[in-house]
């Protein structure tokens, strides 16, 4: 070896560019001894009506690379759950395959219509009713339903302990205050992104991904700054 190539570096050693959250998974695909590794289901719901067509592509981006990295791990099983139009809500089969997740998140495209999130909890019931979920994760914008008839079903996944991550984009005070109700409900968190805080939103994509496959440890463990917001709120 060239005395100025560098040497490889070890699977478990620090590395400072990465953040908290990196490191702790590289750990977990390095030594798999931790005790936090194990199978996880994942609900990942998308809100697929027009006024989302403009970050779309970024969405899938961030959402894929939240697959593909939580995944390497092994032992995470995601189904995709999207609406759109008037009445259309589909779930995808359970896959543990990320490329295979992206590709089918690539052929969505955005359809005007109404907010489905009570329809989506609801599914969410059903599937842990026949083999436990670990969590669910939303991303979306808006919320035009009757907020009576949608916080039960999140009080109900919280009492299944199926907590619900709402990731709001944008910035409107109306549909905070009902994505943090269905989250309280839930025993889940609360989070808001906008088209400038991509990496943010990467970071707390992996951490449900994370939690899914590890519980509260694995947020502990990963003592990233993030993972501290969210466990405060599920508490």
């Amino acid at each position: 070896m060239s005395k100025n190539e560098p040497t490889a570096r070890s699977s478990t050693e620090i590395d400072p560019t990465r953040s908290d959250l990196d490191n702790f998974l590289a750990d977990m695909m390095a030594t798999k001894k931790s005790g936090v590794a194990g199978t996880g289901r994942l609900i990942f719901a998308l809100d697929a009506t027009m006024s989302r067509e403009e970050t779309w592509d970024m969405a899938c981006s961030l959402q894929g690379d939240m697959f593909r990295t939580v995944a390497s791990i092994g032992g995470l099983n995601v189904q995709l759950v999207y609406y759109r139009g008037l009445d259309e809500c589909r779930a995808s089969r359970w896959v543990t395959d990320p490329e295979r997740l992206a590709k089918l998140m690539t052929k969505i495209s955005c359809h005007a219509g109404h907010t489905q999130i009570g329809k989506v909890l609801a599914h969410a019931k059903r599937e842990t009713g026949l083999l436990k979920v670990a969590a669910m994760v939303f991303v979306g914008d808006a919320f035009e339903e009757d907020v009576d008839e949608v916080v039960p079903i999140a009080t109900e996944l919280g009492h299944l302990n199926v907590p619900v991550f709402m990731f709001q984009e944008g910035a409107s005070r109306t549909v905070e205050r009902v994505y943090r109700e269905i989250a309280k409900a839930s025993h889940g968190a609360y989070c808001r992104f906008d088209n400038g805080s991509a990496d943010q939103l990467r970071e707390l994509l992996k951490l449900v991904a994370t939690f899914a496959v590890g519980g509260v440890a694995a947020l502990e463990a990963s003592k990233s700054a993030d993972a501290i917001k969210l466990l405060s709120q599920m508490r």
